[in-house]
């Protein structure tokens, strides 16, 4: 068992999973930009975290602040590890296999992988009992949205493919723990995130990829029906994630009254079909956008047109993203052009 003692005076302490990951990396970006904690990342190196996005963050930063620990979550924490990682505060797990596409092809160790990440970070939390647990989950748990609705918090999970299943599943074991072991649990549902050094598997990255090539952009849907998602800069996720850190608390479950844990949708500010965005992104490209149209639905059943959250109850508490959608995605395309080894 491992002790934490705590000095009141000290500063706050993090640990987010995945460190090395795209919206990992932003969100400790964003937390030595915004606040004086210490941060502890754990990185495996095997999946899609690489060094060099945490180059780009930590450059002109105070790299004092954070901690990087080499550790692979499909196995269980040392006690060695433990001793390293010391007192935690806020626990954001965020690490997680989150190509549809690989989910699909390969199943097994996906879903293996993301299942094994949840159960070793919250075996971590039973014992070394942060004040806060967010476990970062996805809009597609709830499967696809019918169009003109917008799934507010604990509608039906209904996962479309074993990536969405792997993230309702996180949630569930993570509901588990809080219920049976007060692990102060709060689940995040969010869109799809996009920025600086994502990878090109992604939407976002490949539109911009593939227009400054001139190559014609893969856009997902049909003449009759084009996908849409609404879009979110990971910038504004983390910024979310902090917000609900500072002015939330979790709450505990109390048989009779509250029955479930906190859990709060965080939104992009307007929704686009991919060919709108595919526009967008080129018309800031300063190109013309070539395209073609692939019915994935068709070919791959898994995969869902729309996908839509009500992000009514974070408004309300306040929140308000920092960054629009169109000034988010000018900075990310400069930033991309400007570091094309990214591409």
């Amino acid at each position: 068992m491992i002790l934490s003692l705590k000095n009141k005076n000290m500063k706050k302490r993090v640990l987010i999973s995945g460190i090395g990951g795209f919206i990992a990396s932003h969100t400790l970006e964003h937390l030595l930009l915004n606040t004086d904690w210490e941060i502890v990342g754990i990185a495996s190196w095997k999946h899609k975290g690489c060094p060099e996005r945490l180059t780009e963050v930590l450059e002109g930063k105070d790299k004092s602040r954070v901690t990087i620990i080499n550790h692979d979550l499909s196995a269980p924490f040392t006690e060695q590890t433990k001793k390293r990682i010391g007192h935690i505060d806020y626990v954001y797990n965020i690490a997680s296999e989150s190509h549809v596409d690989r989910s699909i092809t390969d199943p097994v160790p996906f879903v293996q992988n993301n299942i094994n990440v949840v159960l070793h970070m919250l075996e971590l939390a039973r014992e070394i009992k942060p004040e806060l647990f967010i476990q970062i989950s996805t809009d597609e748990v709830y499967g696809a949205a019918p169009q003109g609705y917008d799934f507010p918090e604990w509608s039906t999970i209904l996962p479309s493919n074993p990536y969405s299943a792997s993230k309702a599943g996180q949630e569930a074991i993570a509901i588990s723990y809080w219920r049976t072991y007060g692990v102060p649990v709060v689940i995040t549902n969010t869109m799809n995130n996009f920025g600086e050094f994502q990878d090109k598997e992604k939407f976002v990255a490949k539109v911009i990829e593939k227009t400054l090539k001139g190559e014609s952009v893969p856009v997902h849907g049909t003449t009759e029906h084009i996908g849409s998602r609404f879009y979110l800069h990971a910038r504004n996720h983390a910024d979310a994630l902090l917000f609900i850190t500072k002015n939330t608390k979790a709450t505990a479950y109390k048989e009779g009254e509250i029955d479930r844990p906190d859990r709060y949708n965080v939104v992009g500010e307007k929704e686009l079909n991919n060919l709108e965005m595919a526009t967008l992104i080129a018309s800031l490209v300063g190109k013309s956008l070539t395209y073609h149209l692939v019915d994935h639905h068709t070919s791959r059943p898994g995969h869902d047109r729309r996908y839509a959250l009500d992000g009514t109850k974070l408004k309300k508490l306040g929140w308000v993203p920092p960054f629009d959608i169109e000034t988010s995605l000018k900075k990310t395309i400069d930033w991309t052009i400007s570091h094309p080894i990214w591409l």
